[in-house]
């Protein structure tokens, strides 16, 4: 099928949101619904990716499995969770969906939110803490679902890890709630602190030092956050902790 992304008819329909002609062919046929394509996605994979709720939730309806990795290890929920998908993890989740499980890169669903949420949409009531929170619904989903925030990929780096990078601060203090260690080291020997001081991301950096980053870890080229820290931040980050 010429532009298709997949090799089985049911699965090019996910993508492109065809989803009559989907119905049709899954009532048909049930088993198509778990049918594997080249790359051993099903209908829900690509579904997930395109965004095509109504489509989700008619394939979890029939019972297809939500946990099945493709070949690169992506369930259906970590490529719903990267592609900014709200809705689509939350059903996935209502459907038992394993909210940490890994693909090849060791990475949970949650990596992606923190990597990829970067805009609030809020307001998004916290009835855990009682509180009205300015988040990122996605992360917020799946740490209240039970996302480990200390989960580590192949390269030892956690979701604080990826925020911090990226500066994201209402993540980042959504992962503080929910107990994100602080001082993890990645196989480079960065802390989160490490990732925000070089990425010049102050208000990150900030925070996480009020929430007990050490500013004298060493990396593994014996650089400490505060030597890698530009301009007045090492300043303030040495007055923060000091008090």
């Amino acid at each position: 099928m010429e532009g298709s992304v997949s090799n089985v008819e049911v699965c090019n329909f996910a993508y492109t949101g065809q989803f009559e002609k989907l119905k049709q062919c899954i009532l048909s046929d049930k088993t198509l619904a778990c049918k594997t394509d080249q790359d051993r996605r099903t209908a829900l994979h690509w579904a997930c990716s395109a965004g095509h709720t109504n489509i989700v939730e008619f394939l979890l309806d029939m019972g297809v499995e939500v946990n099945l990795q493709d070949d690169a290890s992506w369930t259906p929920l970590h490529i719903a969770a990267s592609a900014g998908r709200e809705d689509i993890v939350r059903s996935l989740i209502s459907k038992g969906a394993q909210l940490n499980s890994v693909n090849q890169n060791g990475c949970t669903p949650l990596h992606y939110a923190a990597s990829k949420d970067r805009y609030e949409v809020g307001p998004v009531i916290c009835y855990r803490w009682g509180a009205e929170w300015w988040v990122t619904p996605i992360a917020l989903l799946l740490l209240e679902n039970g996302a480990d925030p200390n989960a580590t990929d192949k390269l030892d780096s956690t979701p604080l890890h990826r925020a911090s990078a990226k500066g994201n601060y209402r993540l980042i203090q959504l992962l503080l709630k929910q107990s994100a260690s602080t001082n993890i080291q990645d196989s480079q020997g960065n802390t989160p602190l490490h990732l925000a001081c070089d990425e010049e991301r102050v208000e990150a950096a900030k925070l996480l030092v009020e929430h007990g980053a050490s500013i004298y870890i060493e990396n593994k080229e014996e650089k400490t956050p505060l030597q890698i820290a530009k301009g007045s931040l090492g300043n303030i980050l040495r007055q923060i902790v000091e008090g």
